[in-house]
């Protein structure tokens, strides 16, 4: 049996204390979040009839969008921020009469009353629609002002910089060549750089020398290795089942298309749906049917007492979490 020695019970102890003495928020008082909260009931049930399908949309209305919720209709907007009792949908939701009541009576669907008082609820707090992170165009941000002008060399180092200045400390002086190259070698290769290397490198006195390092060490098979292992761990790429015997199992293919992806600078976009769906594409070629294989990175077994929809749904929730 494992021992606590008296440091960690002095921990834990502190953090059972900070558990129960923290304030709790009271959820009631708490802001509704949309995408957890507001969006799952719209989508359950407003959605077959006023989502994005305009085959099956009815009275040309979207919910799916916050220009379609909150849009002027001839009888009002569907939803007024921060006006639930001018809000067509709340109107509609607690309709006293089955005929206005939303949804209706044919779809089957019906609100709880904890459903109905989120919605009621999130528009009171202004109807806050923030859509999915993922779906979110990044927007190029614009440069904080900096005083030692002179130093950036890029955009990045106006960030940099600015939060430096702003704990009134200064950027630490450029290292030497010799540690450069070391740093650069490490950090694309995983490799310290070969004594010729660096003699080479030292002794190129062009301005375009150390770009030349950088560029020779993207070309090097070595590369693709280094950083293929970064995703390979998200990944959680393993050679054996995992659980069990933790058998053998082929996934080196798998492992080397991710490498090979690095090495040809396949873009991102495409690195992704050759892993989620590469198998499902239009003439799938070999190479992008082994892409796939990312969705047998998680634990599997071919344990004889093992139910095959559980295990499935395992493997499916496992790649969804990944």
């Amino acid at each position: 049996m494992f021992q606590l020695t008296i440091s960690d019970r002095a921990l834990v102890s502190l953090a059972v204390f900070a558990a129960f003495s923290l304030p709790r928020a009271n959820a009631a008082s708490t802001g509704v979040d949309f995408q957890r909260q507001v969006r799952p009931i719209l989508s359950d049930n407003c959605f077959l009839c006023h989502g994005p399908d305009p085959s099956t949309r009815m009275a040309n209305l979207r919910l799916d969008t916050r220009e379609g919720a909150m849009g002027m209709r001839k009888n009002g907007a569907p939803i007024v921020p921060g006006k639930p009792e001018e809000s067509l949908a709340i109107k509609r939701i607690f309709a006293e009469k089955p005929a206005m009541r939303m949804p209706p009576v044919y779809s089957h669907r019906s609100l709880t009353p904890e459903q109905k008082d989120t919605l009621r609820r999130w528009i009171e707090q202004g109807a806050p629609w923030k859509e999915q992170w993922a779906f979110i165009a990044p927007v190029r941000p614009q440069l904080p002002a900096i005083k030692a002008k002179q130093w950036p060399r890029n955009p990045i180092d106006n960030f940099i910089l600015a939060k430096l200045e702003a704990k009134g400390l200064e950027p630490a002086p450029e290292a030497d060549r010799r540690t450069l190259i070391r740093r650069v070698a490490l950090d694309l290769t995983g490799l310290p750089p070969a004594p010729a290397e660096v003699e080479a490198f030292l002794k190129d006195k062009s301005p375009q020398a150390y770009e030349k390092v950088v560029d020779r060490m993207l070309a090097s098979p070595r590369y693709g290795e280094h950083r293929a292992r970064y995703w390979l761990d998200a990944a959680r790429y393993a050679d054996t089942q995992g659980i069990h015997m933790d058998n053998y199992r082929e996934m080196w293919p798998y492992r080397d298309w991710v490498i090979n992806a690095f090495n040809r600078n396949l873009p991102f976009n495409q690195f992704t749906i050759e892993q989620i769906a590469g198998d499902l594409l239009p003439n799938a070629t070999l190479e992008q049917k082994v892409a796939s294989g990312f969705h047998r990175c998680n634990v599997t077994t071919d344990e004889g007492g093992s139910i095959p929809e559980e295990v499935a749904a395992m493997y499916a929730k496992d790649r969804a979490d990944t």
